[in-house]
């Protein structure tokens, strides 16, 4: 293959006998710059969209800021990215000798984003995946991300070029998948579950997200989408925690006023927090 054809994205080239493959065969991990340590590395996944992936995402960051830990947040849905708006980060990101520096949320979440790097957050982005898979790389290795204690990674659902570009680039400890009351869901789910597993990353938790809702008159709760699925999908494919949460409209008013870290999970996502905790320290401790 000559030289000037190669996007040099192997994730996604079926070319065979090209030495560049070839040395890049299997998992490896980028480096970071010289102002960057982090300890931990999470994927928020989802096999399918709107099953409110990058929701999670910002709750479980949220929650682990609570827990006193230093939190950073990498976007990787470039293409559709909804990170900054859920936590109120306007403005454009600037940068030094050392690289670009992320926004910060008003408790301290570290924020990148490629929503913050355009001149209005409604332009799209229509990149195609090499391009996109080279913008994280980007985001990894060239922001002064600083002591970061985890980094939840808020990946595009689907399993395509960006799910193989940062499971075989970044240094994933495990993942949270996300998935709503619907069989096909479900289905799905074990998708991503099984491509992780093939990639030897720990599946660590399911998150089931809008599993009722829960009437302010009655305190019923009613299963708007269907009998909630989370604990039997969990144990199909032995994840160790799960965690249900509702359809809160008091949450949607809160995102949309880029307040997400004031929402109150009253304690649903603590089983996850817990697991991650221990998978991350157990870690350390080998």
């Amino acid at each position: 293959m000559a030289e000037e054809e190669c996007s040099h994205e192997c994730s996604s080239c079926g070319v065979s006998g090209c030495g560049d493959r070839e040395a890049s065969a299997g998992p490896s991990t980028l480096e970071t710059n010289k102002r960057t340590t982090v300890k931990n590395v999470i994927g928020v996944v989802s096999g399918k969209g709107g099953v409110g992936k990058s929701l999670v995402t910002s709750l479980l960051a949220s929650e682990m800021r609570k827990r006193g830990h230093k939190v950073a947040i990498l976007d990787a849905d470039v293409t559709g990215p909804s990170i900054p708006k859920s936590f109120g980060i306007t403005g454009h990101l600037t940068a030094d000798e050392d690289g670009i520096n992320p926004s910060v949320s008003e408790s301290g979440i570290e924020v990148m984003s490629v929503n913050l790097m355009l001149p209005q957050d409604d332009l799209p982005v229509a990149w195609r995946g090499p391009v996109v898979s080279g913008a994280i790389r980007q985001f990894w290795q060239e922001v002064n991300w600083g002591e970061v204690d985890y980094m939840f990674v808020d990946m595009p659902p689907g399993t395509s070029d960006v799910f193989l570009t940062v499971f075989q680039s970044l240094p994933v400890d495990g993942i949270v998948t996300v998935s709503a009351p619907q069989e096909l869901v479900a289905m799905i789910v074990g998708k991503a579950v099984n491509l992780a597993r093939s990639l030897e990353v720990p599946v660590i938790g399911l998150v089931e997200n809008m599993a009722y809702f829960k009437c302010d008159d009655c305190g019923k709760e009613h299963h708007i989408f269907g009998e909630p699925q989370g604990a039997a999908v969990a144990e199909k494919y032995e994840i160790p925690a799960v965690a249900t949460l509702p359809m809160d409209p008091g949450f949607a008013r809160l995102v949309d006023a880029g307040k997400v870290e004031e929402y109150d999970v009253e304690g649903a996502l603590d089983g996850i927090i817990d697991q991650i905790e221990a998978t991350t320290k157990e870690k350390a401790e080998a």
